[in-house]
């Protein structure tokens, strides 16, 4: 073995799967920020700072969307091309893209390799790991390519066949920025001229949903399709309690961000909008906040409550193992259940059948209250450092927390301590609290199987 080679044994040896994962992500985005240096992918006198760029590049890594630069300006097609397989990149995440390849190779994939696939995707289990990687890469990138097709073919006939060319350039973006949940606007006025086309937003909005929904879902739904098509009725299929979750505090984030935003802008923003475009505003934006970041009209003209509302969405962001970031849907979920079961006096917390199990309770409380924390400190901070109002701050916090591409213009003036804040929120957003804190955690520590004895202690 070479001096190379116990290089990386010793790595390997004295690193967690934990550590692994953040450093992996690290190096791509030291890889994104070498790419965007060159001149390549500009346009011609068009070359941003190097602060503006490694912006970019942790931004288009996280797939936030929030940009110091007006895209649009700055980079050509090739630029916008290399963000879309970014965007690849940073959405599945790196060990699922890695795995990809050497199962097409032929390569044999390690247990530390799997290690590293079972914390990048968060899954509870080692096994099945590698084909739940290999499922959820063929089933988007095909929804991609499917729906990419769909949107240019409108977009020629929105043209009369004239621009095919730009047709499908553009439908092949969207295309792509919803399902990986890239917030990065490249025209200047993101889905404003599709804002009355209900089709086209439903569609849209399906796309967000299925990226931020968690791959696993993705798997179990799939897998139950075929379960219904081959099965004729012989056998139950059951899907896991993380499934059930994920759905369902989507479907509840979904319909309550949607009531809560429609009530707030029911005499500001949709004042004036026939019924039906009110509700499709409201809808949309209930799942566009909670990560994609794509947005119909200036966000400056919302009320402040609606705007609040907003940043309560993009703070709890998407499912766990998707392409979203935030504290995360079934964080919240399992928190708001832990909640209602101690005020009605149970012990326990039972759901769908199954109970959910102390440490993961234990973990949802200790994520959400230091996310909390985070996003209050970075709020601290940057009401020192800027000269905008504290709705501004919390909405630019929020939406890099919660790796959403929304905001409310401030992003380009932001300070060099602003701009470095919102950096550091958009990766932690992306790897998410928990991995962060178990970043510190050595390979050599452990749990010793002794336990101290407990005494109650007045609380409230």
């Amino acid at each position: 073995m070479g001096l190379f080679g116990k290089l990386r044994r010793k790595v390997l040896d004295d690193t967690t799967p934990i550590q692994l994962v953040v450093i992996a992500y690290l190096i791509l985005i030291f890889i994104t920020f070498f790419l965007l240096n060159l001149p390549i992918f500009y346009q011609k006198n068009a070359k941003p700072s190097w602060l503006d760029t490694f912006f970019l590049a942790v931004s288009s890594v996280s797939v936030t969307g929030l940009t110091t630069v007006p895209l649009q300006q700055v980079l050509n097609h090739w630029g916008i091309i290399l963000l879309e397989f970014i965007f690849q990149v940073g959405g599945f995440g790196v060990t699922m893209l890695t795995t990809v390849m050497m199962i097409l190779s032929g390569k044999k994939i390690s247990l530390h390799q799997r290690q590293m696939i079972q914390v990048d995707m968060n899954q509870p289990r080692l096994s099945g790991t590698v084909r739940l990687s290999y499922s959820i890469f063929i089933l988007m990138v095909v929804l991609q390519l499917v729906f990419g097709v769909i949107f240019s073919l409108y977009f020629s006939w929105q043209q009369n066949w004239e621009h095919l060319k730009s047709a499908f350039f553009n439908g092949f973006y969207i295309s792509v920025t919803a399902v990986t949940n890239a917030g990065f606007d490249i025209t200047g006025s993101s889905l404003a001229p599709y804002e009355h086309n209900h089709l086209f937003l439903l569609i849209v909005m399906l796309l967000i949903i299925i990226g931020g929904i968690g791959f696993p879902v993705l798997v179990e739904g799939h897998q139950w399709l075929m379960f219904k098509l081959h099965d004729h009725g012989n056998g139950v299929f059951r899907f896991s309690l993380f499934s059930k979750l994920a759905v369902f505090f989507a479907v509840i984030f979904f319909i309550g961000g949607a009531i809560m935003i429609f009530l707030t802008e029911f005499k500001g923003q949709l004042a004036s909008e026939p019924w039906p475009q009110k509700i499709m505003t409201a809808m949309f934006y209930s799942a566009s906040t909670r990560n994609a970041g794509l947005q119909l009209e200036s966000l400056k003209h919302f009320q402040t409550a609606t705007l609040l509302v907003f940043s309560l969405l993009m703070f709890i962001g998407a499912s766990p193992s998707s392409v979203g970031g935030g504290v995360r849907t079934t964080t919240v979920g399992i928190l708001l259940l832990y909640l209602a079961a101690f005020i009605r006096g149970r012990r326990h917390v039972n759901i769908f059948g199954r109970r959910i199990g102390d440490d993961d309770i234990q973990k949802a409380i200790v994520v959400t209250n230091l996310s909390i924390l985070l996003c209050l400190l970075a709020v601290l901070i940057l009401s020192v450092t800027e000269k905008y109002s504290l709705v501004s701050l919390i909405f630019e916090v929020t939406a890099a927390f919660g790796t959403t591409g929304l905001s409310l213009g401030i992003t380009a003036g932001l300070s060099l301590v602003g701009k470095w804040v919102i950096i550091c929120l958009m990766f932690i957003g992306r790897v998410g609290m928990l991995y962060l804190l178990l970043l510190f955690v050595s390979k050599k520590e452990q749990d010793f199987n002794y336990r101290y004895p407990s005494e109650k202690v007045i609380i409230g």
